[in-house]
């Protein structure tokens, strides 16, 4: 099978920095590509639409947050069928029945250990694309 190729928004640097280290340790030949808002998300996606077969995202960041991405990716024919995984602080549940409504496949709450999100990572990577 080809290499899975991941798409992570999120402004926080050293989140993008632990998401991919975690990430090589999930699946060693994993691509990941990283934007650190929802428009340079969509700019990747745009070059990169037909690679990208696995989306995380961040729900507060500057420029255009994360349910505004999400709305807008699934309103493209090229872009909807791409699995979206929140990845983010919130705990609050009205934001995990909201992304859900708009076409999240998958809430994840960032966890605040290195081997817990390792964990988390392998259980979305299993779910999402088998």
């Amino acid at each position: 099978m080809a290499n899975k190729v991941i798409l992570l928004v999120d402004d926080d640097i050293d989140d993008q920095e632990l998401f991919g280290e975690a990430m090589s340790i999930v699946d060693s030949a994993a691509v990941c590509h990283f934007a650190s808002d929802g428009e340079e998300g969509l700019e990747l996606l745009k070059d990169n639409s037909r690679d990208v077969q696995l989306i995380f995202l961040d729900l507060n960041m500057p420029k255009m947050n994360g349910k505004q991405f999400l709305e807008i990716i699934k309103q493209n024919e090229q872009l909807e069928k791409i699995p979206v995984v929140i990845f983010t602080t919130s705990l609050r549940e009205k934001d995990g029945l909201e992304t859900a409504a708009l076409g999240a496949a998958h809430f994840m709450t960032k966890p605040s250990s290195f081997g817990e999100l390792v964990k988390q990572l392998e259980g979305v990577l299993e779910k999402a694309l088998g």
